[in-house]
């Protein structure tokens, strides 16, 4: 399997290349130039001139892409504009909020969604599944934007339960229990809306297996030998069940890390989301160009990481 691995890292080299010839060429594309965002409407004329002729902007474009490409494989994606930082070090600041974002959002993710789908399941045609269905079909027809600013206006102003803004209390010293906590409560409000639109898909994979499963050859076998119907479901629906929760599972991991966008703006989440869509409106490509390239990045691993899991998770399946 290792062997296997290493061939679909290597792969990811030509995808990851081909990536990035589209992101600079689509950058081209875009209103503006480079120095868009790093120049005042009161800049001289031969001001920005000599500025676009000493940042080569007038060279070929493959030109310019090499030099670009050659620096972001040493790990440099030049300025941002905005921040007038490395872009390694914004991304970086960020990289660690989302993460934080992402990882809470998952756990609470699976924590609603693994009992409902379960059970739903288990009690086909009950009132708990009845409302399992309802609550699902509200969550995947409800807009994200909706409830984001439902739950803004509702926990935020009018019950002032979270806050509504930020990653942490600027006025509390990093490193001091009181700024841990800050952050974690910054925290609730935003992973819990973005938990709760997540489940859809996972309850809905999970019930439709657990149903299908309780018609399988092996399942009656299994009770015609006299097993009781709770450890049938423990030791193979329930087993079996998960197997496509696990084929996603890579995905969902790679998809939260790169940040809800939307949830990132609506909250002024200080994450990666939140960045990607600053430096669109302020024209900083170098931040953007870096910020695609490290999504794509992720959905690549997402992909191989959910082989993987399937791969350990049952052992009839071997990636080759």
């Amino acid at each position: 399997m290792w062997k296997t691995v290493l061939r679909r890292i290597l792969l990811m080299i030509p995808q990851l290349f081909i990536l990035s010839v589209l992101i600079f060429i689509l950058a081209k594309f875009m209103p503006g130039d480079a120095l868009t965002g790093s120049i005042g409407p009161n800049t001289d004329a031969s001001v920005i001139e000599q500025l676009r002729r000493d940042s080569g902007w007038y060279d070929p474009w493959h030109v310019q892409y090499g030099r670009w490409i050659t620096n972001a494989f040493k790990g440099d994606f030049g300025i941002s504009t905005q921040y007038k930082q490395p872009v390694t070090r914004v991304i970086g600041s960020r990289a660690i909020n989302t993460f934080n974002l992402s990882l809470f959002a998952l756990i609470l993710m699976y924590i609603i969604a693994l009992p409902l789908g379960i059970f739903s399941g288990k009690y086909q045609g009950s009132k708990f599944d009845k409302g399992v269905v309802l609550y699902n079909f509200i969550s995947y027809a409800m807009p994200s934007f909706v409830l984001y600013l439902f739950a803004i206006l509702f926990f935020g102003y009018t019950l002032k339960w979270f806050p509504t803004m930020g990653s942490v209390d600027s006025s509390l010293n990093p490193g001091t229990l009181s700024y841990v906590l800050s952050k974690f409560y910054h925290l609730i409000m935003p992973a819990s809306c973005i938990a709760i639109l997540s489940t859809t898909g996972t309850i809905q994979y999970l019930r439709n297996e657990i149903i299908d499963a309780k018609t399988e050859d092996y399942v009656k076998t299994a009770r015609s030998k006299g097993v009781p119907m709770n450890k049938v479901y423990t030791h193979h629906i329930f087993r079996n069940s998960l197997l496509p929760i696990a084929a996603f599972f890579g995905f969902q991991i790679t998809g939260l890390l790169g940040g809800s966008i939307i949830a990132e703006s609506i909250f002024n989440y200080p994450g990666m989301g939140n960045l990607f869509i600053d430096s669109i409106v302020t024209r900083d490509f170098p931040t953007v160009n870096a910020l695609i390239m490290l999504f794509g990045l992720l959905n690549l691993l997402g992909s191989l990481l959910s082989d993987i899991i399937m791969s350990i998770v049952d052992p009839r399946i071997r990636i080759e």
